[in-house]
């Protein structure tokens, strides 16, 4: 808008820094922050009343009805997409939306049994980890009742010095 480069905005900011004072800077930036706040709701109010205005006097058919006689692509695609659009919006007693609920209903049955499936793995390597545990346990306990074993050299090990 106004193409400021690095250097003017550091030159604007020294000499605001020099004439304004370090005290009332962020005062002045802030009072400026909202003045250019004001002129853009002002601006945005603007521009949103002149689209209104060309919306009720019927520029903006007679611009889309230009736009599609000088492109005839893009009136292509919009018919491709207003197809499209039909074919998504389902009617309840048509076939497509017998055919997609009855396609939620099979997707909704292998969700089911996919997580049962996963929950009975789960149970059983559970199972397995206790027994597992379970065993490691007894050999401990066995091993304790009879004692250390001997080493390679056959000595027993005293203890851990």
């Amino acid at each position: 808008m106004f193409d400021l480069g690095w250097s003017e905005l550091m030159l604007i900011g020294v000499v605001s820094l020099i004439v304004v004072g370090p005290k009332d800077l962020p005062v002045l930036f802030r009072n400026i922050g909202r003045f250019m706040g004001r002129a853009k709701g002002m601006a945005r109010e603007f521009t949103k009343a002149m689209n209104d205005a060309a919306d009720e006097s019927g520029v903006r058919d007679v611009a889309k009805t230009f736009k599609t006689a000088s492109s005839p692509m893009s009136s292509a695609f919009d018919g491709v997409r207003d197809a499209a659009k039909s074919m998504t919006n389902l009617t309840p007693d048509s076939e497509t939306a017998k055919l997609s609920k009855e396609r939620e209903a099979d997707r909704k049955k292998i969700e089911v049994s996919t997580a049962r499936a996963a929950a009975e793995r789960k149970k059983r390597e559970a199972e397995a980890a206790a027994k597992r545990a379970d065993e490691m346990e007894a050999a401990m306990k066995a091993e304790a009742q009879i004692g250390p074993e001997p080493t390679a050299d056959g000595e027993t090990p005293k203890g851990d010095a």
